[in-house]
């Protein structure tokens, strides 16, 4: 059976797919990739290949999304499905590179915690919520990463290629899936991601923000095993 491979999103890790690994682990191998070594996302996608099987599924979210497509793009033969929840194919605008500049002077000068808690994190859920357990695991997640790891990412992510070209060519077995209140990675992207891979399959999950593994993980592992029945 194919392997499959989870991608995380900025500052989480394997936590973040905690429910699906715990669900589809049982029949087939089951990894999740630290992406914390590398400053830009050619760089990371390369570590990523390095340490994948030959051929596998891959499964990226948010900033882990973003890199499954540059992962694609250098080793397009290696991926056997690709699943795509609440990301972004596009490179990123100047409104928002402007912010991170600020957020990694921020963090290098001690402030990580204050800069998850106070910009990251009420941007993740479908309704923010400080005392949520979601909010508190993802602070916990983003601690034990550390600034040097929050930097490295917010350049990856700030220097990134638009991939649409990249998500055209592919014509395996696609799933594209996000919370219908998502707001860092609106509707209309994964709409785009569609429109780009006609053949893939469009899930829009109800009363769901940012984090659909953790917000519904039912309705995430069902859909994932959906599209794994073709791979």
């Amino acid at each position: 059976m194919t392997p499959l491979v989870f991608l995380p999103g900025m500052m989480c890790d394997a936590r973040l797919f905690a429910p699906q690994i715990a669900a589809l682990s049982a029949h087939r191998t089951v990894s999740c990739a630290a992406l914390t070594a590398e400053n830009t996302m050619a760089a990371l996608a390369a570590e990523v290949l390095r340490n994948a099987p030959p051929r596998f599924a891959l499964v990226g979210l948010s900033m882990g999304g973003i890199l499954a497509m540059e992962v694609l793009r250098q080793a397009p033969e290696r991926v056997a499905g690709l699943a795509l929840l609440d990301t972004n194919p596009k490179a990123e605008i100047p409104e928002v590179q402007a912010k991170r500049d600020p957020q990694i002077e921020a963090v290098q000068n001690g402030r990580l915690a204050e800069v998850m808690t106070d910009i990251m994190i009420p941007n993740y859920l479908a309704t923010p919520d400080p005392a949520h357990p979601i909010s508190a695991l993802c602070l916990e997640m983003a601690l034990a990463l550390g600034p040097e790891v929050f930097v490295r990412q917010s350049r990856a992510l700030r220097d990134r290629p638009d991939q649409c070209a990249t998500l055209r060519s592919f014509a395996g077995p696609a799933l594209i899936l996000c919370g219908a209140q998502d707001r860092l990675c609106p509707v209309a992207r994964h709409e785009l991601m569609q429109d780009l891979m006609p053949h893939s399959r469009l899930d829009v999950l109800p009363d769901c923000g940012h984090l659909p593994t953790l917000e519904a993980p039912e309705q995430t592992t069902a859909a994932l095993t959906r599209w794994l029945e073709d791979i």
